[in-house]
């Protein structure tokens, strides 16, 4: 099947999703040569986010090859403030570009046993944006919210990754993120779910853009 635009109008939207995870998963998106399993339209929405209140502190939960957290940081650069917290269980395949990058601190471990020790690091009345891509399980996306989340100010933004476990792919955990996110704010009043942060439609994040009231 063709791919091209002129040929494929007609394709499912599906389809069209399916093409663009095998683009992202399997290599061939990069940032600067760093493999990048981003959705870029979902990554244009986070740099208007920083643009619009640039955080202080970014925390950037699963980082893989470190991709993302090195597109962060120069997006960081631009604005002229800003760091990055970078937490994986392991960073055997992060590239050495980005683990070069001034901004970025990365940090090994699992996260829900570090939030301690992270917030620790965050000043009080830091502007902190959080970012969650780690396993996408139910309990352990719902478990970084809640230690993550109150790190967050008014009007800042927590971000879950990949909510189109399910609800759009047929991949990852059931229930995931999706559902992960609809508990924590059905628990949490002071969070709220913001879809217009979905405002291209294709996103890997349905549901994902949680906001601080």
């Amino acid at each position: 099947m063709s791919h091209y635009l002129e040929s494929s109008t007609a394709m499912p939207l599906g389809d069209v999703l399916e093409i663009m995870q095998k683009r992202i998963i399997d290599g061939r998106t990069t940032y600067f040569g760093v493999p990048t399993q981003k959705n870029p339209l979902d990554f244009w929405v986070y740099q208007e986010l920083l643009t619009a209140r640039p955080p202080d502190v970014i925390i950037e939960i699963g980082n893989k090859y470190g991709g993302s957290a090195l597109a962060l940081a120069h997006l960081l650069d631009l604005i002229g403030k800003g760091r990055i917290i970078a937490i994986d269980i392991d960073h055997a395949h992060v590239r050495p570009m980005a683990k070069a990058h001034p901004r970025i601190q990365f940090i090994e471990g699992d996260a829900c046993a570090l939030a301690d020790e992270i917030k620790r690091q965050i000043p009080e009345g830091a502007d902190v944006l959080v970012i969650e891509d780690s396993s996408h399980t139910y309990q352990n996306t719902l478990d970084v919210l809640r230690a993550y989340s109150p790190l967050t100010l008014p009007g800042a933004y927590f971000i879950v990754e990949d909510s189109i476990c399910h609800h759009g792919l047929d991949v990852g955990p059931d229930p995931g993120p999706f559902e992960a996110a609809e508990a924590f704010v059905a628990e949490n009043p002071d969070f709220e779910i913001d879809r217009s942060k979905e405002s291209f439609l294709i996103t890997w994040n349905p549901k994902g853009f949680l906001r601080r009231k």
